[in-house]
């Protein structure tokens, strides 16, 4: 099955190539799809604007996710709009450094947090498959790790064992990871119902 993925993001796209393996087989997103206002109120919202997006502009199935960032000290933010967390062009460095500073006086056993993924396969009928994705864990005070993007280098998951997303290596994190889940379901989800 040929599905468009909706991500311009390398290094999420990297990941969802890695976890859904022969599953599904994956298209880059063309070149000429400008990027897509992720304006939604949720994560599903976002992901389905950007396959949308996608089966508009290839006529095929598109997969697309969306994730969130839930800090319970901080009442869920960055929540939906964690890439965009220090400003509309922030970088993985602006996104960490804003959230560590929000954090700075928070006890550790209150640095509790959640990964959420969404991922979203739309066929160009409407027809879609939805999927999520939890992780549990807590932010680290500090940047630990080179692996992973985004805020990798902070979420330490409470199934892991102390190491930091980005301590782990590539197959240690999609096993437990929010986006790993999310994508397994998706996967299997499409495997039961038939659909193609």
């Amino acid at each position: 099955m040929r599905v468009v993925l909706a991500s311009a993001n390398p290094d999420k796209a990297a990941e969802m190539r890695a976890i859904l393996g022969a599953a599904i087989e994956l298209v880059p997103r063309p070149a000429h799809v400008p990027d897509v206002v992720e304006d939604g109120e949720t994560l599903a919202d976002n992901a389905r604007l950007k396959a949308r997006a996608l089966n508009d502009a290839t006529a095929l199935a598109a997969i697309a996710d969306d994730t969130g960032l839930e800090v319970d000290a901080l009442g869920g933010a960055p929540g939906v709009r964690a890439a965009r967390y220090a400003g509309e062009h922030a970088s993985y460095t602006d996104n960490v450094t804003k959230l560590l500073h929000a954090l700075d006086a928070v006890d550790d056993a209150d640095r509790t947090a959640r990964f959420r993924t969404v991922a979203l396969l739309r066929f160009p009928d409407g027809r879609e498959i939805v999927a999520d994705g939890v992780v549990e864990g807590r932010i680290a005070r500090e940047r630990r790790g080179t692996n992973g993007f985004g805020y990798d280098p902070i979420f330490v998951p409470t199934e892991g064992d102390g190491r930091t997303f980005a301590e782990m290596e590539a197959d240690e994190k999609h096993a437990i990871s929010h986006r790993g889940r999310a994508l397994r379901a998706l996967a299997a989800q499409l495997n039961t119902t038939g659909i193609r």
